[in-house]
């Protein structure tokens, strides 16, 4: 295989808090071919997000602070990179849509003078050819009129239009990575079908490999090439997104699914499945595997005896690659 765009090993990342000091990443590693998508998931708090922005170096600190691992790009490590040079990579070779566009443009510059004003940075344009790239890719993104709209205040457009000027944005400069942290999830499932057909066409036009962070397994089902399923800031289970939905081997990748409604479900059965319990606070995780106290699978003196490795395990009923999974009842057989 060749060698990975992007290859994160180790990578954690701590908030220090007058109540303690939280992991909020916990050794999580990632590897991203080019034009590969691949999903996170997991619920809120798990550490989806502060992983994507630990690789672009977004971590407020303090708090925050990048304690180990390494992020390497095209062989670069972006954490040992000078904060000049890590300039010209965001927004430029890796850019980032964030879940909530009105706290991403700034609501006293108009969405088309964002849009340019990003290009001349990144690509050095003279201010004329700069705007017109912002009124192509606005138009590339699907906005009727993309010159009136050039001249909207942030405020004066609806979600969904904002949320195009994002993209807009994110691709305006033809990056090799696209990092969508839940770029669909305050918008109704119309919007949300046109946004991620979107973003599906631009990431081909352009050969860009994404990372989809999201909570909604149906996206990743529909456009992710492998997923990571992240608990308590670790990875638990990582795998090729067909043998994750036909054999999910991780109890808590099993809770996630059973708890989706079935198409042709009887109304009589329309009761879904919840994970039972909560998650752990993160200044009290419990010793051994994080999950043992939810899992249906635990064991006493093997579950809370130590953190489980991230191995591969064969799979169950069909041929296909090993998925691999934080867990000792399936490593052990």
């Amino acid at each position: 295989m060749a060698e990975p765009l992007l290859d994160v090993r180790d990578l954690a990342t701590v908030f220090h808090t007058p109540e303690g000091t939280i992991r909020a990443v916990d050794g999580v590693d990632l590897a991203l071919q080019g034009g590969e998508v691949l999903g996170i998931v997991g619920e809120s708090g798990c550490g989806k997000s502060i992983t994507a922005l630990s690789i672009l170096r977004l971590i407020p600190t303090p708090p925050g602070e990048i304690t180990s691992g390494s992020v390497r790009f095209r062989g670069s490590d972006l954490l040992g990179m000078s904060d000049a040079k890590m300039r010209h990579i965001r927004g430029n070779r890796i850019s980032m849509i964030f879940q909530e566009p009105m706290t991403s443009l700034n609501p006293v510059f108009r969405v088309g003078e964002q849009i340019s004003e990003a290009i001349r940075l990144h690509q050095g344009l003279p201010a004329a050819q700069a705007r017109d790239k912002a009124l192509e890719m606005l138009a590339a993104v699907g906005i009727p009129g993309p010159r009136q709209r050039a001249q909207f205040f942030p405020h004066q457009l609806s979600g969904g239009m904002r949320q195009r000027v994002m993209i807009a944005m994110a691709f305006s400069c033809n990056p090799e990575i696209l990092i969508a942290d839940e770029p669909t999830t305050a918008l109704d499932v119309t919007i949300q079908a046109q946004i991620l057909e979107l973003m599906q066409q631009l990431r081909q036009q352009m050969n860009s490999a994404v990372i989809f962070i999201t909570h909604n397994l149906g996206i990743v089902a529909e456009n992710a090439h492998r997923v990571l399923v992240m608990y308590t800031g670790k990875v638990v289970e990582e795998a090729d997104v067909a043998s994750l939905f036909r054999e999910p081997l991780h109890p808590y990748t099993q809770g996630l699914l059973n708890s989706l409604p079935r198409k042709g479900q009887q109304k009589r059965d329309r009761m879904l499945t919840a994970i039972p319990g909560v998650v752990p606070s993160p200044f009290a995780l419990p010793s051994g595997c994080s999950f043992r106290d939810r899992c249906p699978l635990f064991e006493e003196g093997l579950c809370d005896r130590e953190v489980p490795p991230l191995l591969e395990v064969p799979p169950l009923l069909e041929v296909r690659p090993a998925n691999r999974v934080r867990c000792w009842v399936r490593q052990r057989g």
